[in-house]
């Protein structure tokens, strides 16, 4: 059976599934959707507890959060992309940077993005007349606090190489973060990293796929990338 995945070609953590498969050129097939309320009828008790995507199908095999699916690939699914680095230790680095993207890059730019809708947990009943300001202020602080902090830590780190788990979480997490919070004269090293991580072939048929969908973006988006 052919994998499954179930996303949608604007979502940065969909990206983030779609990256290692198009590294790998796994074949799959992309089903496009909102959300995952279909799933949880068709895989009862199976699809993402929070109705989330993207989701990831193979066979009987369901899998949830973008990080697992990017792990599940790895193991079921290898390819010439290495995805996790074979060294235990080299794997472990790799998560911890994993997470600090996820969280404190991607998560920070969804802060600010779910200040502008009416209800961030439903961003289909329309955007606010004006942001939630602490929330978008907030939000970009905590960009800044991390550009930082991974200037400081590519100074004296080399990441394992394209295409890993750290780029499946940084290409995306950059990508969308520099739309809020430009990354800053004095963070060259994330400056690069993201131009990097963008000429990536698989990085950039995502940055196309996503292309249509620009004008949703709340905020509006920058004409550049």
């Amino acid at each position: 059976m052919t994998l499954q995945l179930h996303g949608h070609p604007f979502s940065s953590y969909c990206w983030k599934a779609l990256i290692p498969l198009y590294a790998n050129e796994t074949p799959f097939e992309f089903k496009q959707m909102a959300g995952d309320r279909a799933l949880s009828e068709q895989f009862p008790g199976k699809a993402h507890p929070g109705g989330h995507i993207p989701v990831l199908v193979d066979g009987d095999t369901v899998v949830v959060e973008a990080t697992s699916i990017v792990e599940h690939l790895a193991v079921h699914h290898p390819g010439p992309a290495p995805l996790i680095p074979a060294d235990p230790a080299e794997a472990v680095v790799a998560r911890m940077i994993d997470r600090v993207f996820d969280n404190y890059v991607m998560g920070s730019m969804q802060r600010v993005v779910a200040a502008h809708f009416i209800d961030r947990d439903k961003p289909e009943l329309g955007l606010r007349e004006e942001p939630i300001g602490a929330e978008v202020a907030g939000g970009r602080a905590k960009l800044r606090k991390a550009y930082a902090w991974l200037e400081q830590w590519l100074s004296s780190h080399t990441l394992p190489p394209h295409v890993s788990l750290v780029t499946c979480a940084a290409a995306p997490s950059l990508f969308y973060a520099d739309w809020i919070e430009r990354i800053p004269a004095d963070c060259p090293r994330v400056s690069s990293l993201r131009a990097e991580l963008l000429a990536l072939p698989s990085v950039s048929r995502c940055v196309e796929d996503a292309r249509p969908f620009r004008p949703y973006f709340p905020l509006g988006a920058p004409d550049r990338d």
